[in-house]
């Protein structure tokens, strides 16, 4: 439960405060008139996008958010106290989505963003409120409106520039390593990754995030594998990284199934920039090398590189390739090592 990209999460404004209806009761004083103050507000229900978080795992121990009611008005033209407003604190990415899981409601791109969920209801008026020329002692008060209850879907879609696509055993996660500090599980069987991994790489002095999600299958979009759920995480990248496993006996038919399962996602998915790459090259021998590329070539239409993630041959080439399909608002430039100052006391 370490990543957790899909939560469900109960909501509740709260209520208003009701009105007082009273009259001011003084000594010496005989006609001290209407007193009764205002209900306070209830509290609302936001959601905001904060850094330091990449998972909505916080809300699988908590699914319950309800805001305090208004205090009711009080006498003396006293208004009721105001509920506190809820804070619900997500990821950078995250959509919120109705009940259906499909009307989207917000979607959260930005460090600070904030969206109303739930409205707190408004305080009742009290008797003071009602006080006029012609009607001088009113005896009515409102009651405060109800608090809004909704259920509510929260989808994460991480914030990446570039996305692995790939079958199982593809090289994915080996490539992440080789070109970022991140360290995803690697081994020789297939679906070793079980979540996104997020690394940052560097290239020409400029850096940009690549997201490696859980290879797909013959089938994904219909559940078999792990599914296609995890390509969501891919739907914000400028282009996509599709890697072939050049060991395989079958290239251009790996390499249709990945374009297939995009078709059936449907989306904006399959009409992104991609950048093909025949991976795991150093274990071919030259004709081996040649025949695969052309087959691959041949499948996809468009030039194909040649790369080892595990040999780091040709890595360079291709983060050149995907740099240049990256708008440069999207880059970050790389950040230069500085010797430390000195420390002093």
């Amino acid at each position: 439960m370490k990543f957790l990209d899909l939560a469900k999460v109960y909501i509740r404004s709260g209520a208003g405060g009701s009105g007082c209806a009273s009259f001011r009761r003084e000594k010496y004083i005989e006609y001290g008139g209407p007193d009764g103050g205002d209900g306070g507000g209830g509290g609302s229900v936001y959601a905001e996008a904060v850094e330091g978080l990449n998972t909505l795992i916080d809300f699988r121990y908590q699914q319950h958010f309800f805001a305090k009611n208004g205090q009711p008005g009080m006498g003396k033209q006293r208004t009721g106290k105001d509920g506190d407003d809820i804070v619900l604190r997500v990821p950078v990415g995250t959509e919120i989505l109705d009940e259906d899981q499909e009307t989207v409601i917000a979607d959260l791109t930005e460090v600070g963003q904030r969206v109303e969920l739930a409205r707190g209801g408004n305080g009742g008026w009290g008797n003071l409120h009602f006080k006029s020329s012609t009607n001088q002692a009113p005896r009515r008060a409102n009651p405060g409106q109800p608090g809004v209850d909704r259920t509510l879907w929260l989808r994460l879609k991480l914030i990446a520039d570039v996305g692995l696509l790939g079958l199982p055993n593809a090289g994915k996660s080996t490539f992440l390593a080789a070109t970022s500090n991140a360290r995803p599980k690697i081994a020789d069987y297939p679906f070793t990754t079980l979540h996104p991994n997020l690394g940052v790489v560097g290239v020409d002095e400029v850096e940009f995030v690549v997201a490696d999600i859980p290879g797909l299958i013959d089938g994904a979009s219909e559940g078999r594998g792990l599914g296609d759920l995890f390509l969501g995480h891919v739907e914000r990248c400028a282009v996509l990284l599709h890697l072939v496993d050049g060991t395989s006996e079958t290239v251009a038919e790996d390499y249709r199934t990945i374009i297939h399962e995009l078709d059936a996602y449907g989306g904006e998915l399959a009409d992104k920039p991609r950048v093909t790459v025949l991976n795991k090259v150093d274990a071919l021998d030259d004709d081996r090398r040649a025949e695969a590329k052309a087959e691959l070539e041949e499948a996809c239409g468009c030039a194909v590189y040649e790369m080892s993630g595990a040999a780091k041959l040709g890595v360079t080439e291709v983060l050149r390739a995907l740099r240049s399909e990256i708008d440069d608002n999207r880059l970050r430039q790389k950040a230069q090592d500085e010797e430390p100052e000195p420390w002093h006391p």
